[in-house]
């Protein structure tokens, strides 16, 4: 996806990045909405970013990376999951490959260790290369982990049809200490009309933030998010919203609009 959702030349894609990064950390103004943003002496446990294409909703994504800086040299592994967008998967899966590819660099994958250690969840982790090919809720996301916090080893999961609490199964398997972060990947609604959307966005917004699970409608990554929730309420956390725009604030169209939103979670027990 590298060329049509980011930049796939390698200085550009690093150019844009740290702009992005720079934007977020100074919280300007602009199209994003800024709320509770972390200070730099702490850092979320897990997020929830958009997947857009970064000139759309690439300064919502930096400013939920740009929250684990803090964290470089001390998390290694980032798991990552989200949505399918082109060819469709039962439960979650999985790139047939031991890296992941971005401008900045790979990634490495532990696949055999995935698999080993959720094998024995109702829904264990299974392989599915198809499924990674050609899509984009992980991959724009790779150069932000790659700058944010260097040569981790990332755990791309798609997620299609699947119960929210086997999903947070995983989650809970692959959840870790200090040395792992959780990353969901979603949008909010898509296609209406500004006016509605605002409407609706808010109300999606609401749920995250009470911590009940979101209807697909209302999410495209409904069903890795709403395992993430469920961890939440396992674990009494609490998602913050750090920012949300659609849209109609980079192209005009209030027409037809793509919602985002940024949320970050923080463990109890984390310093």
């Amino acid at each position: 996806m590298a060329g049509l959702f980011y930049p796939a030349d390698p200085a550009r894609a690093r150019a844009e990045v740290e702009a992005l990064l720079t934007a977020a950390d100074s919280r300007g103004g602009g199209s994003v909405d800024h709320r509770d943003v972390p200070r730099r002496g702490s850092a979320p446990k897990a997020l929830i970013v958009p997947h857009a294409g970064w000139r759309y909703s690439g300064d919502l994504a930096a400013l939920g990376w740009r929250t684990l800086v803090p964290l470089r040299g001390t998390v290694s592994r980032v798991v990552l999951l989200g949505p399918t967008h082109r060819v469709a998967v039962r439960g979650l899966a999985l790139p047939d490959a031991d890296h992941v590819d971005s401008p900045l660099g790979p990634l490495r994958v532990p696949v055999d260790e995935v698999l080993s250690r959720t094998a024995h969840l109702p829904t264990p982790v299974r392989v599915h290369a198809a499924t990674h090919r050609d899509e984009h809720a992980l991959e724009v996301h790779f150069p932000f982990i790659h700058r944010v916090l260097g040569q981790v080893q990332v755990i791309p999961l798609n997620v299609g049809v699947a119960d929210p609490a086997d999903v947070a199964d995983v989650i809970e398997e692959l959840w870790g200490g200090n040395e792992s972060v959780i990353a969901v990947s979603s949008d909010l609604s898509h296609h209406l009309s500004d006016r509605q959307a605002q409407v609706v966005d808010a109300e999606t917004i609401t749920r995250v933030l009470d911590r009940q699970d979101v209807e697909s409608g209302r999410a495209c990554g409904a069903s890795p998010l709403n395992g993430l929730l469920e961890v939440c309420r396992r674990r009494d956390l609490h998602p913050r919203l750090l920012g949300a725009h659609n849209s109609s604030t980079v192209n005009g169209d209030v027409g037809r609009v793509v919602g985002y939103a940024t949320f970050a979670v923080q463990e109890k027990a984390r310093p």
